[in-house]
C-alpha cells in the first residue's frame, strides 16, 4: 500500500526507557544469564529475549521460567535476580543520542506550541530509581506526573504492553497537565519510541506514529520481518483487531539503527539553537 504522507505535526514524544533510552537490555541479560549458569541452564537465547521485552515483569518472568525449568520457585528466582540487579542497574548508562535527543525536544516546537514527552515503562517504580538515580539530569525532562510506570495504579493489571493502555495512559498524562487554552493532543500526533516487539504493537495500538530503534541483536531476530514488526502485526497480543493495528508499508512507524542526529523535519519538529553560554 501506499504510505500515508499527510500526518500532523508531532506534538508529544512518548519514551520507553529500557533498551531505547538506557542501555539495561544487556544488563537483564546478564543478570538474568548469571542465574541460569548458576543452575546449568543454556544462556538466554534473543529469540526468547524478544519475546520478554517489554512485557510487565510478571509476564516476562512466567515466559522465561516455563522456556528455563528452574528447579526453584518463582519467589526464589525473583530473590536472586532482584539482587543481581540491585548490584548491576546503578551502572546504565543513555544510549547513543539519547542525551541529545532529549536536550533537543526541551527547545523543540510544533504546530506553534512545545513538543511535550512523558515516560511510559514497564519498569516498576524500584527498579526506576536503582537504574535512574545517577541520571536525574538526563531524566528531569520528564515531568514526575508524566512518567508512567509498570506499577502505576491507573494501569489495569494484564494491561501491559503489547496492549496500548500504557501509551494512552502517558498522553492523558500530558493532556491533563496542558497549558490554559492548548489543544488537547490526539494519538496521531504522538511518536512513541520503542525498542521492543511487544512495545511497537502497543503504540500501534493506541493509534500513534512509532520509532523502532532495537537492539542490534533483536533486529536480527526479525531479518525479513520489519515491516510486520512496524505494522504491529506480529501476534505478540494474540489475534488484535485489524482496526487496532496498521499494514506493512503504511507511514505510520519506522526503524532507526541509532536516536543519533535523529531526523526531526520528518515529523514536522522545529528545534531551536541552544541558547549560547555566556
Amino acid at each position: 500500500m501506499a504510505p500515508r504522507t499527510d500526518f500532523p505535526p508531532v506534538r508529544a514524544c512518548l519514551f520507553d526507557m529500557d533498551g531505547l533510552l538506557l542501555d539495561t537490555e544487556d544488563l537483564y541479560t546478564l543478570c538474568i544469564n548469571m542465574v541460569l549458569e548458576k543452575y546449568g541452564r543454556p544462556k538466554l537465547p534473543w529469540s526468547l529475549k524478544a519475546k520478554l521485552q517489554g512485557r510487565p515483569g510478571p509476564q516476562a518472568n512466567k515466559l522465561l521460567q516455563d522456556w528455563a525449568q528452574l528447579p526453584i520457585g518463582q519467589e526464589e528466582y525473583l530473590g536472586m535476580l532482584t539482587e543481581l540487579q540491585q548490584k548491576i542497574f546503578p551502572t546504565t548508562k543513555p544510549l547513543p543520542g539519547v542525551v541529545d535527543l532529549l536536550g533537543a525536544l526541551d527547545r523543540a516546537t510544533a504546530s506553534g506550541g512545545p513538543v511535550h514527552v512523558a515516560l511510559a515503562t514497564s519498569s516498576h517504580s524500584g527498579n526506576f530509581k536503582v537504574k535512574t538515580a545517577h541520571l536525574a539530569d538526563v531524566f528531569s525532562v520528564f515531568p514526575p506526573e508524566r512518567r508512567v510506570l509498570g506499577d502505576d495504579a491507573r494501569l489495569r493489571p494484564g494491561r501491559g504492553k503489547p496492549l496500548p493502555d500504557i501509551f494512552l495512559l502517558a498522553l492523558r498524562t500530558i493532556n491533563d497537565s496542558l497549558p490554559e487554552g492548548e489543544a488537547p493532543i490526539r494519538p496521531d500526533e504522538c511518536l512513541v519510541f520503542e525498542d521492543s516487539v511487544p512495545g511497537v504493537e502497543a503504540g500501534r495500538r493506541a493509534g500513534m506514529r512509532v520509532v523502532w530503534c532495537p537492539h542490534p541483536m533483536l533486529k536480527a531476530e526479525y531479518t525479513g520481518r520489519e515491516e510486520e514488526v512496524l505494522a504491529g502485526r506480529t501476534g505478540e497480543a494474540g489475534d488484535a483487531d485489524p482496526d487496532q493495528v496498521g499494514e506493512p508499508g503504511d507511514g505510520w512507524a519506522e526503524y532507526l539503527a541509532s536516536l543519533e542526529s535523529f531526523p526531526f523535519d520528518r515529523y514536522g519538529i522545529v528545534v531551536s539553537p541552544p541558547a549560547s553560554r555566556q
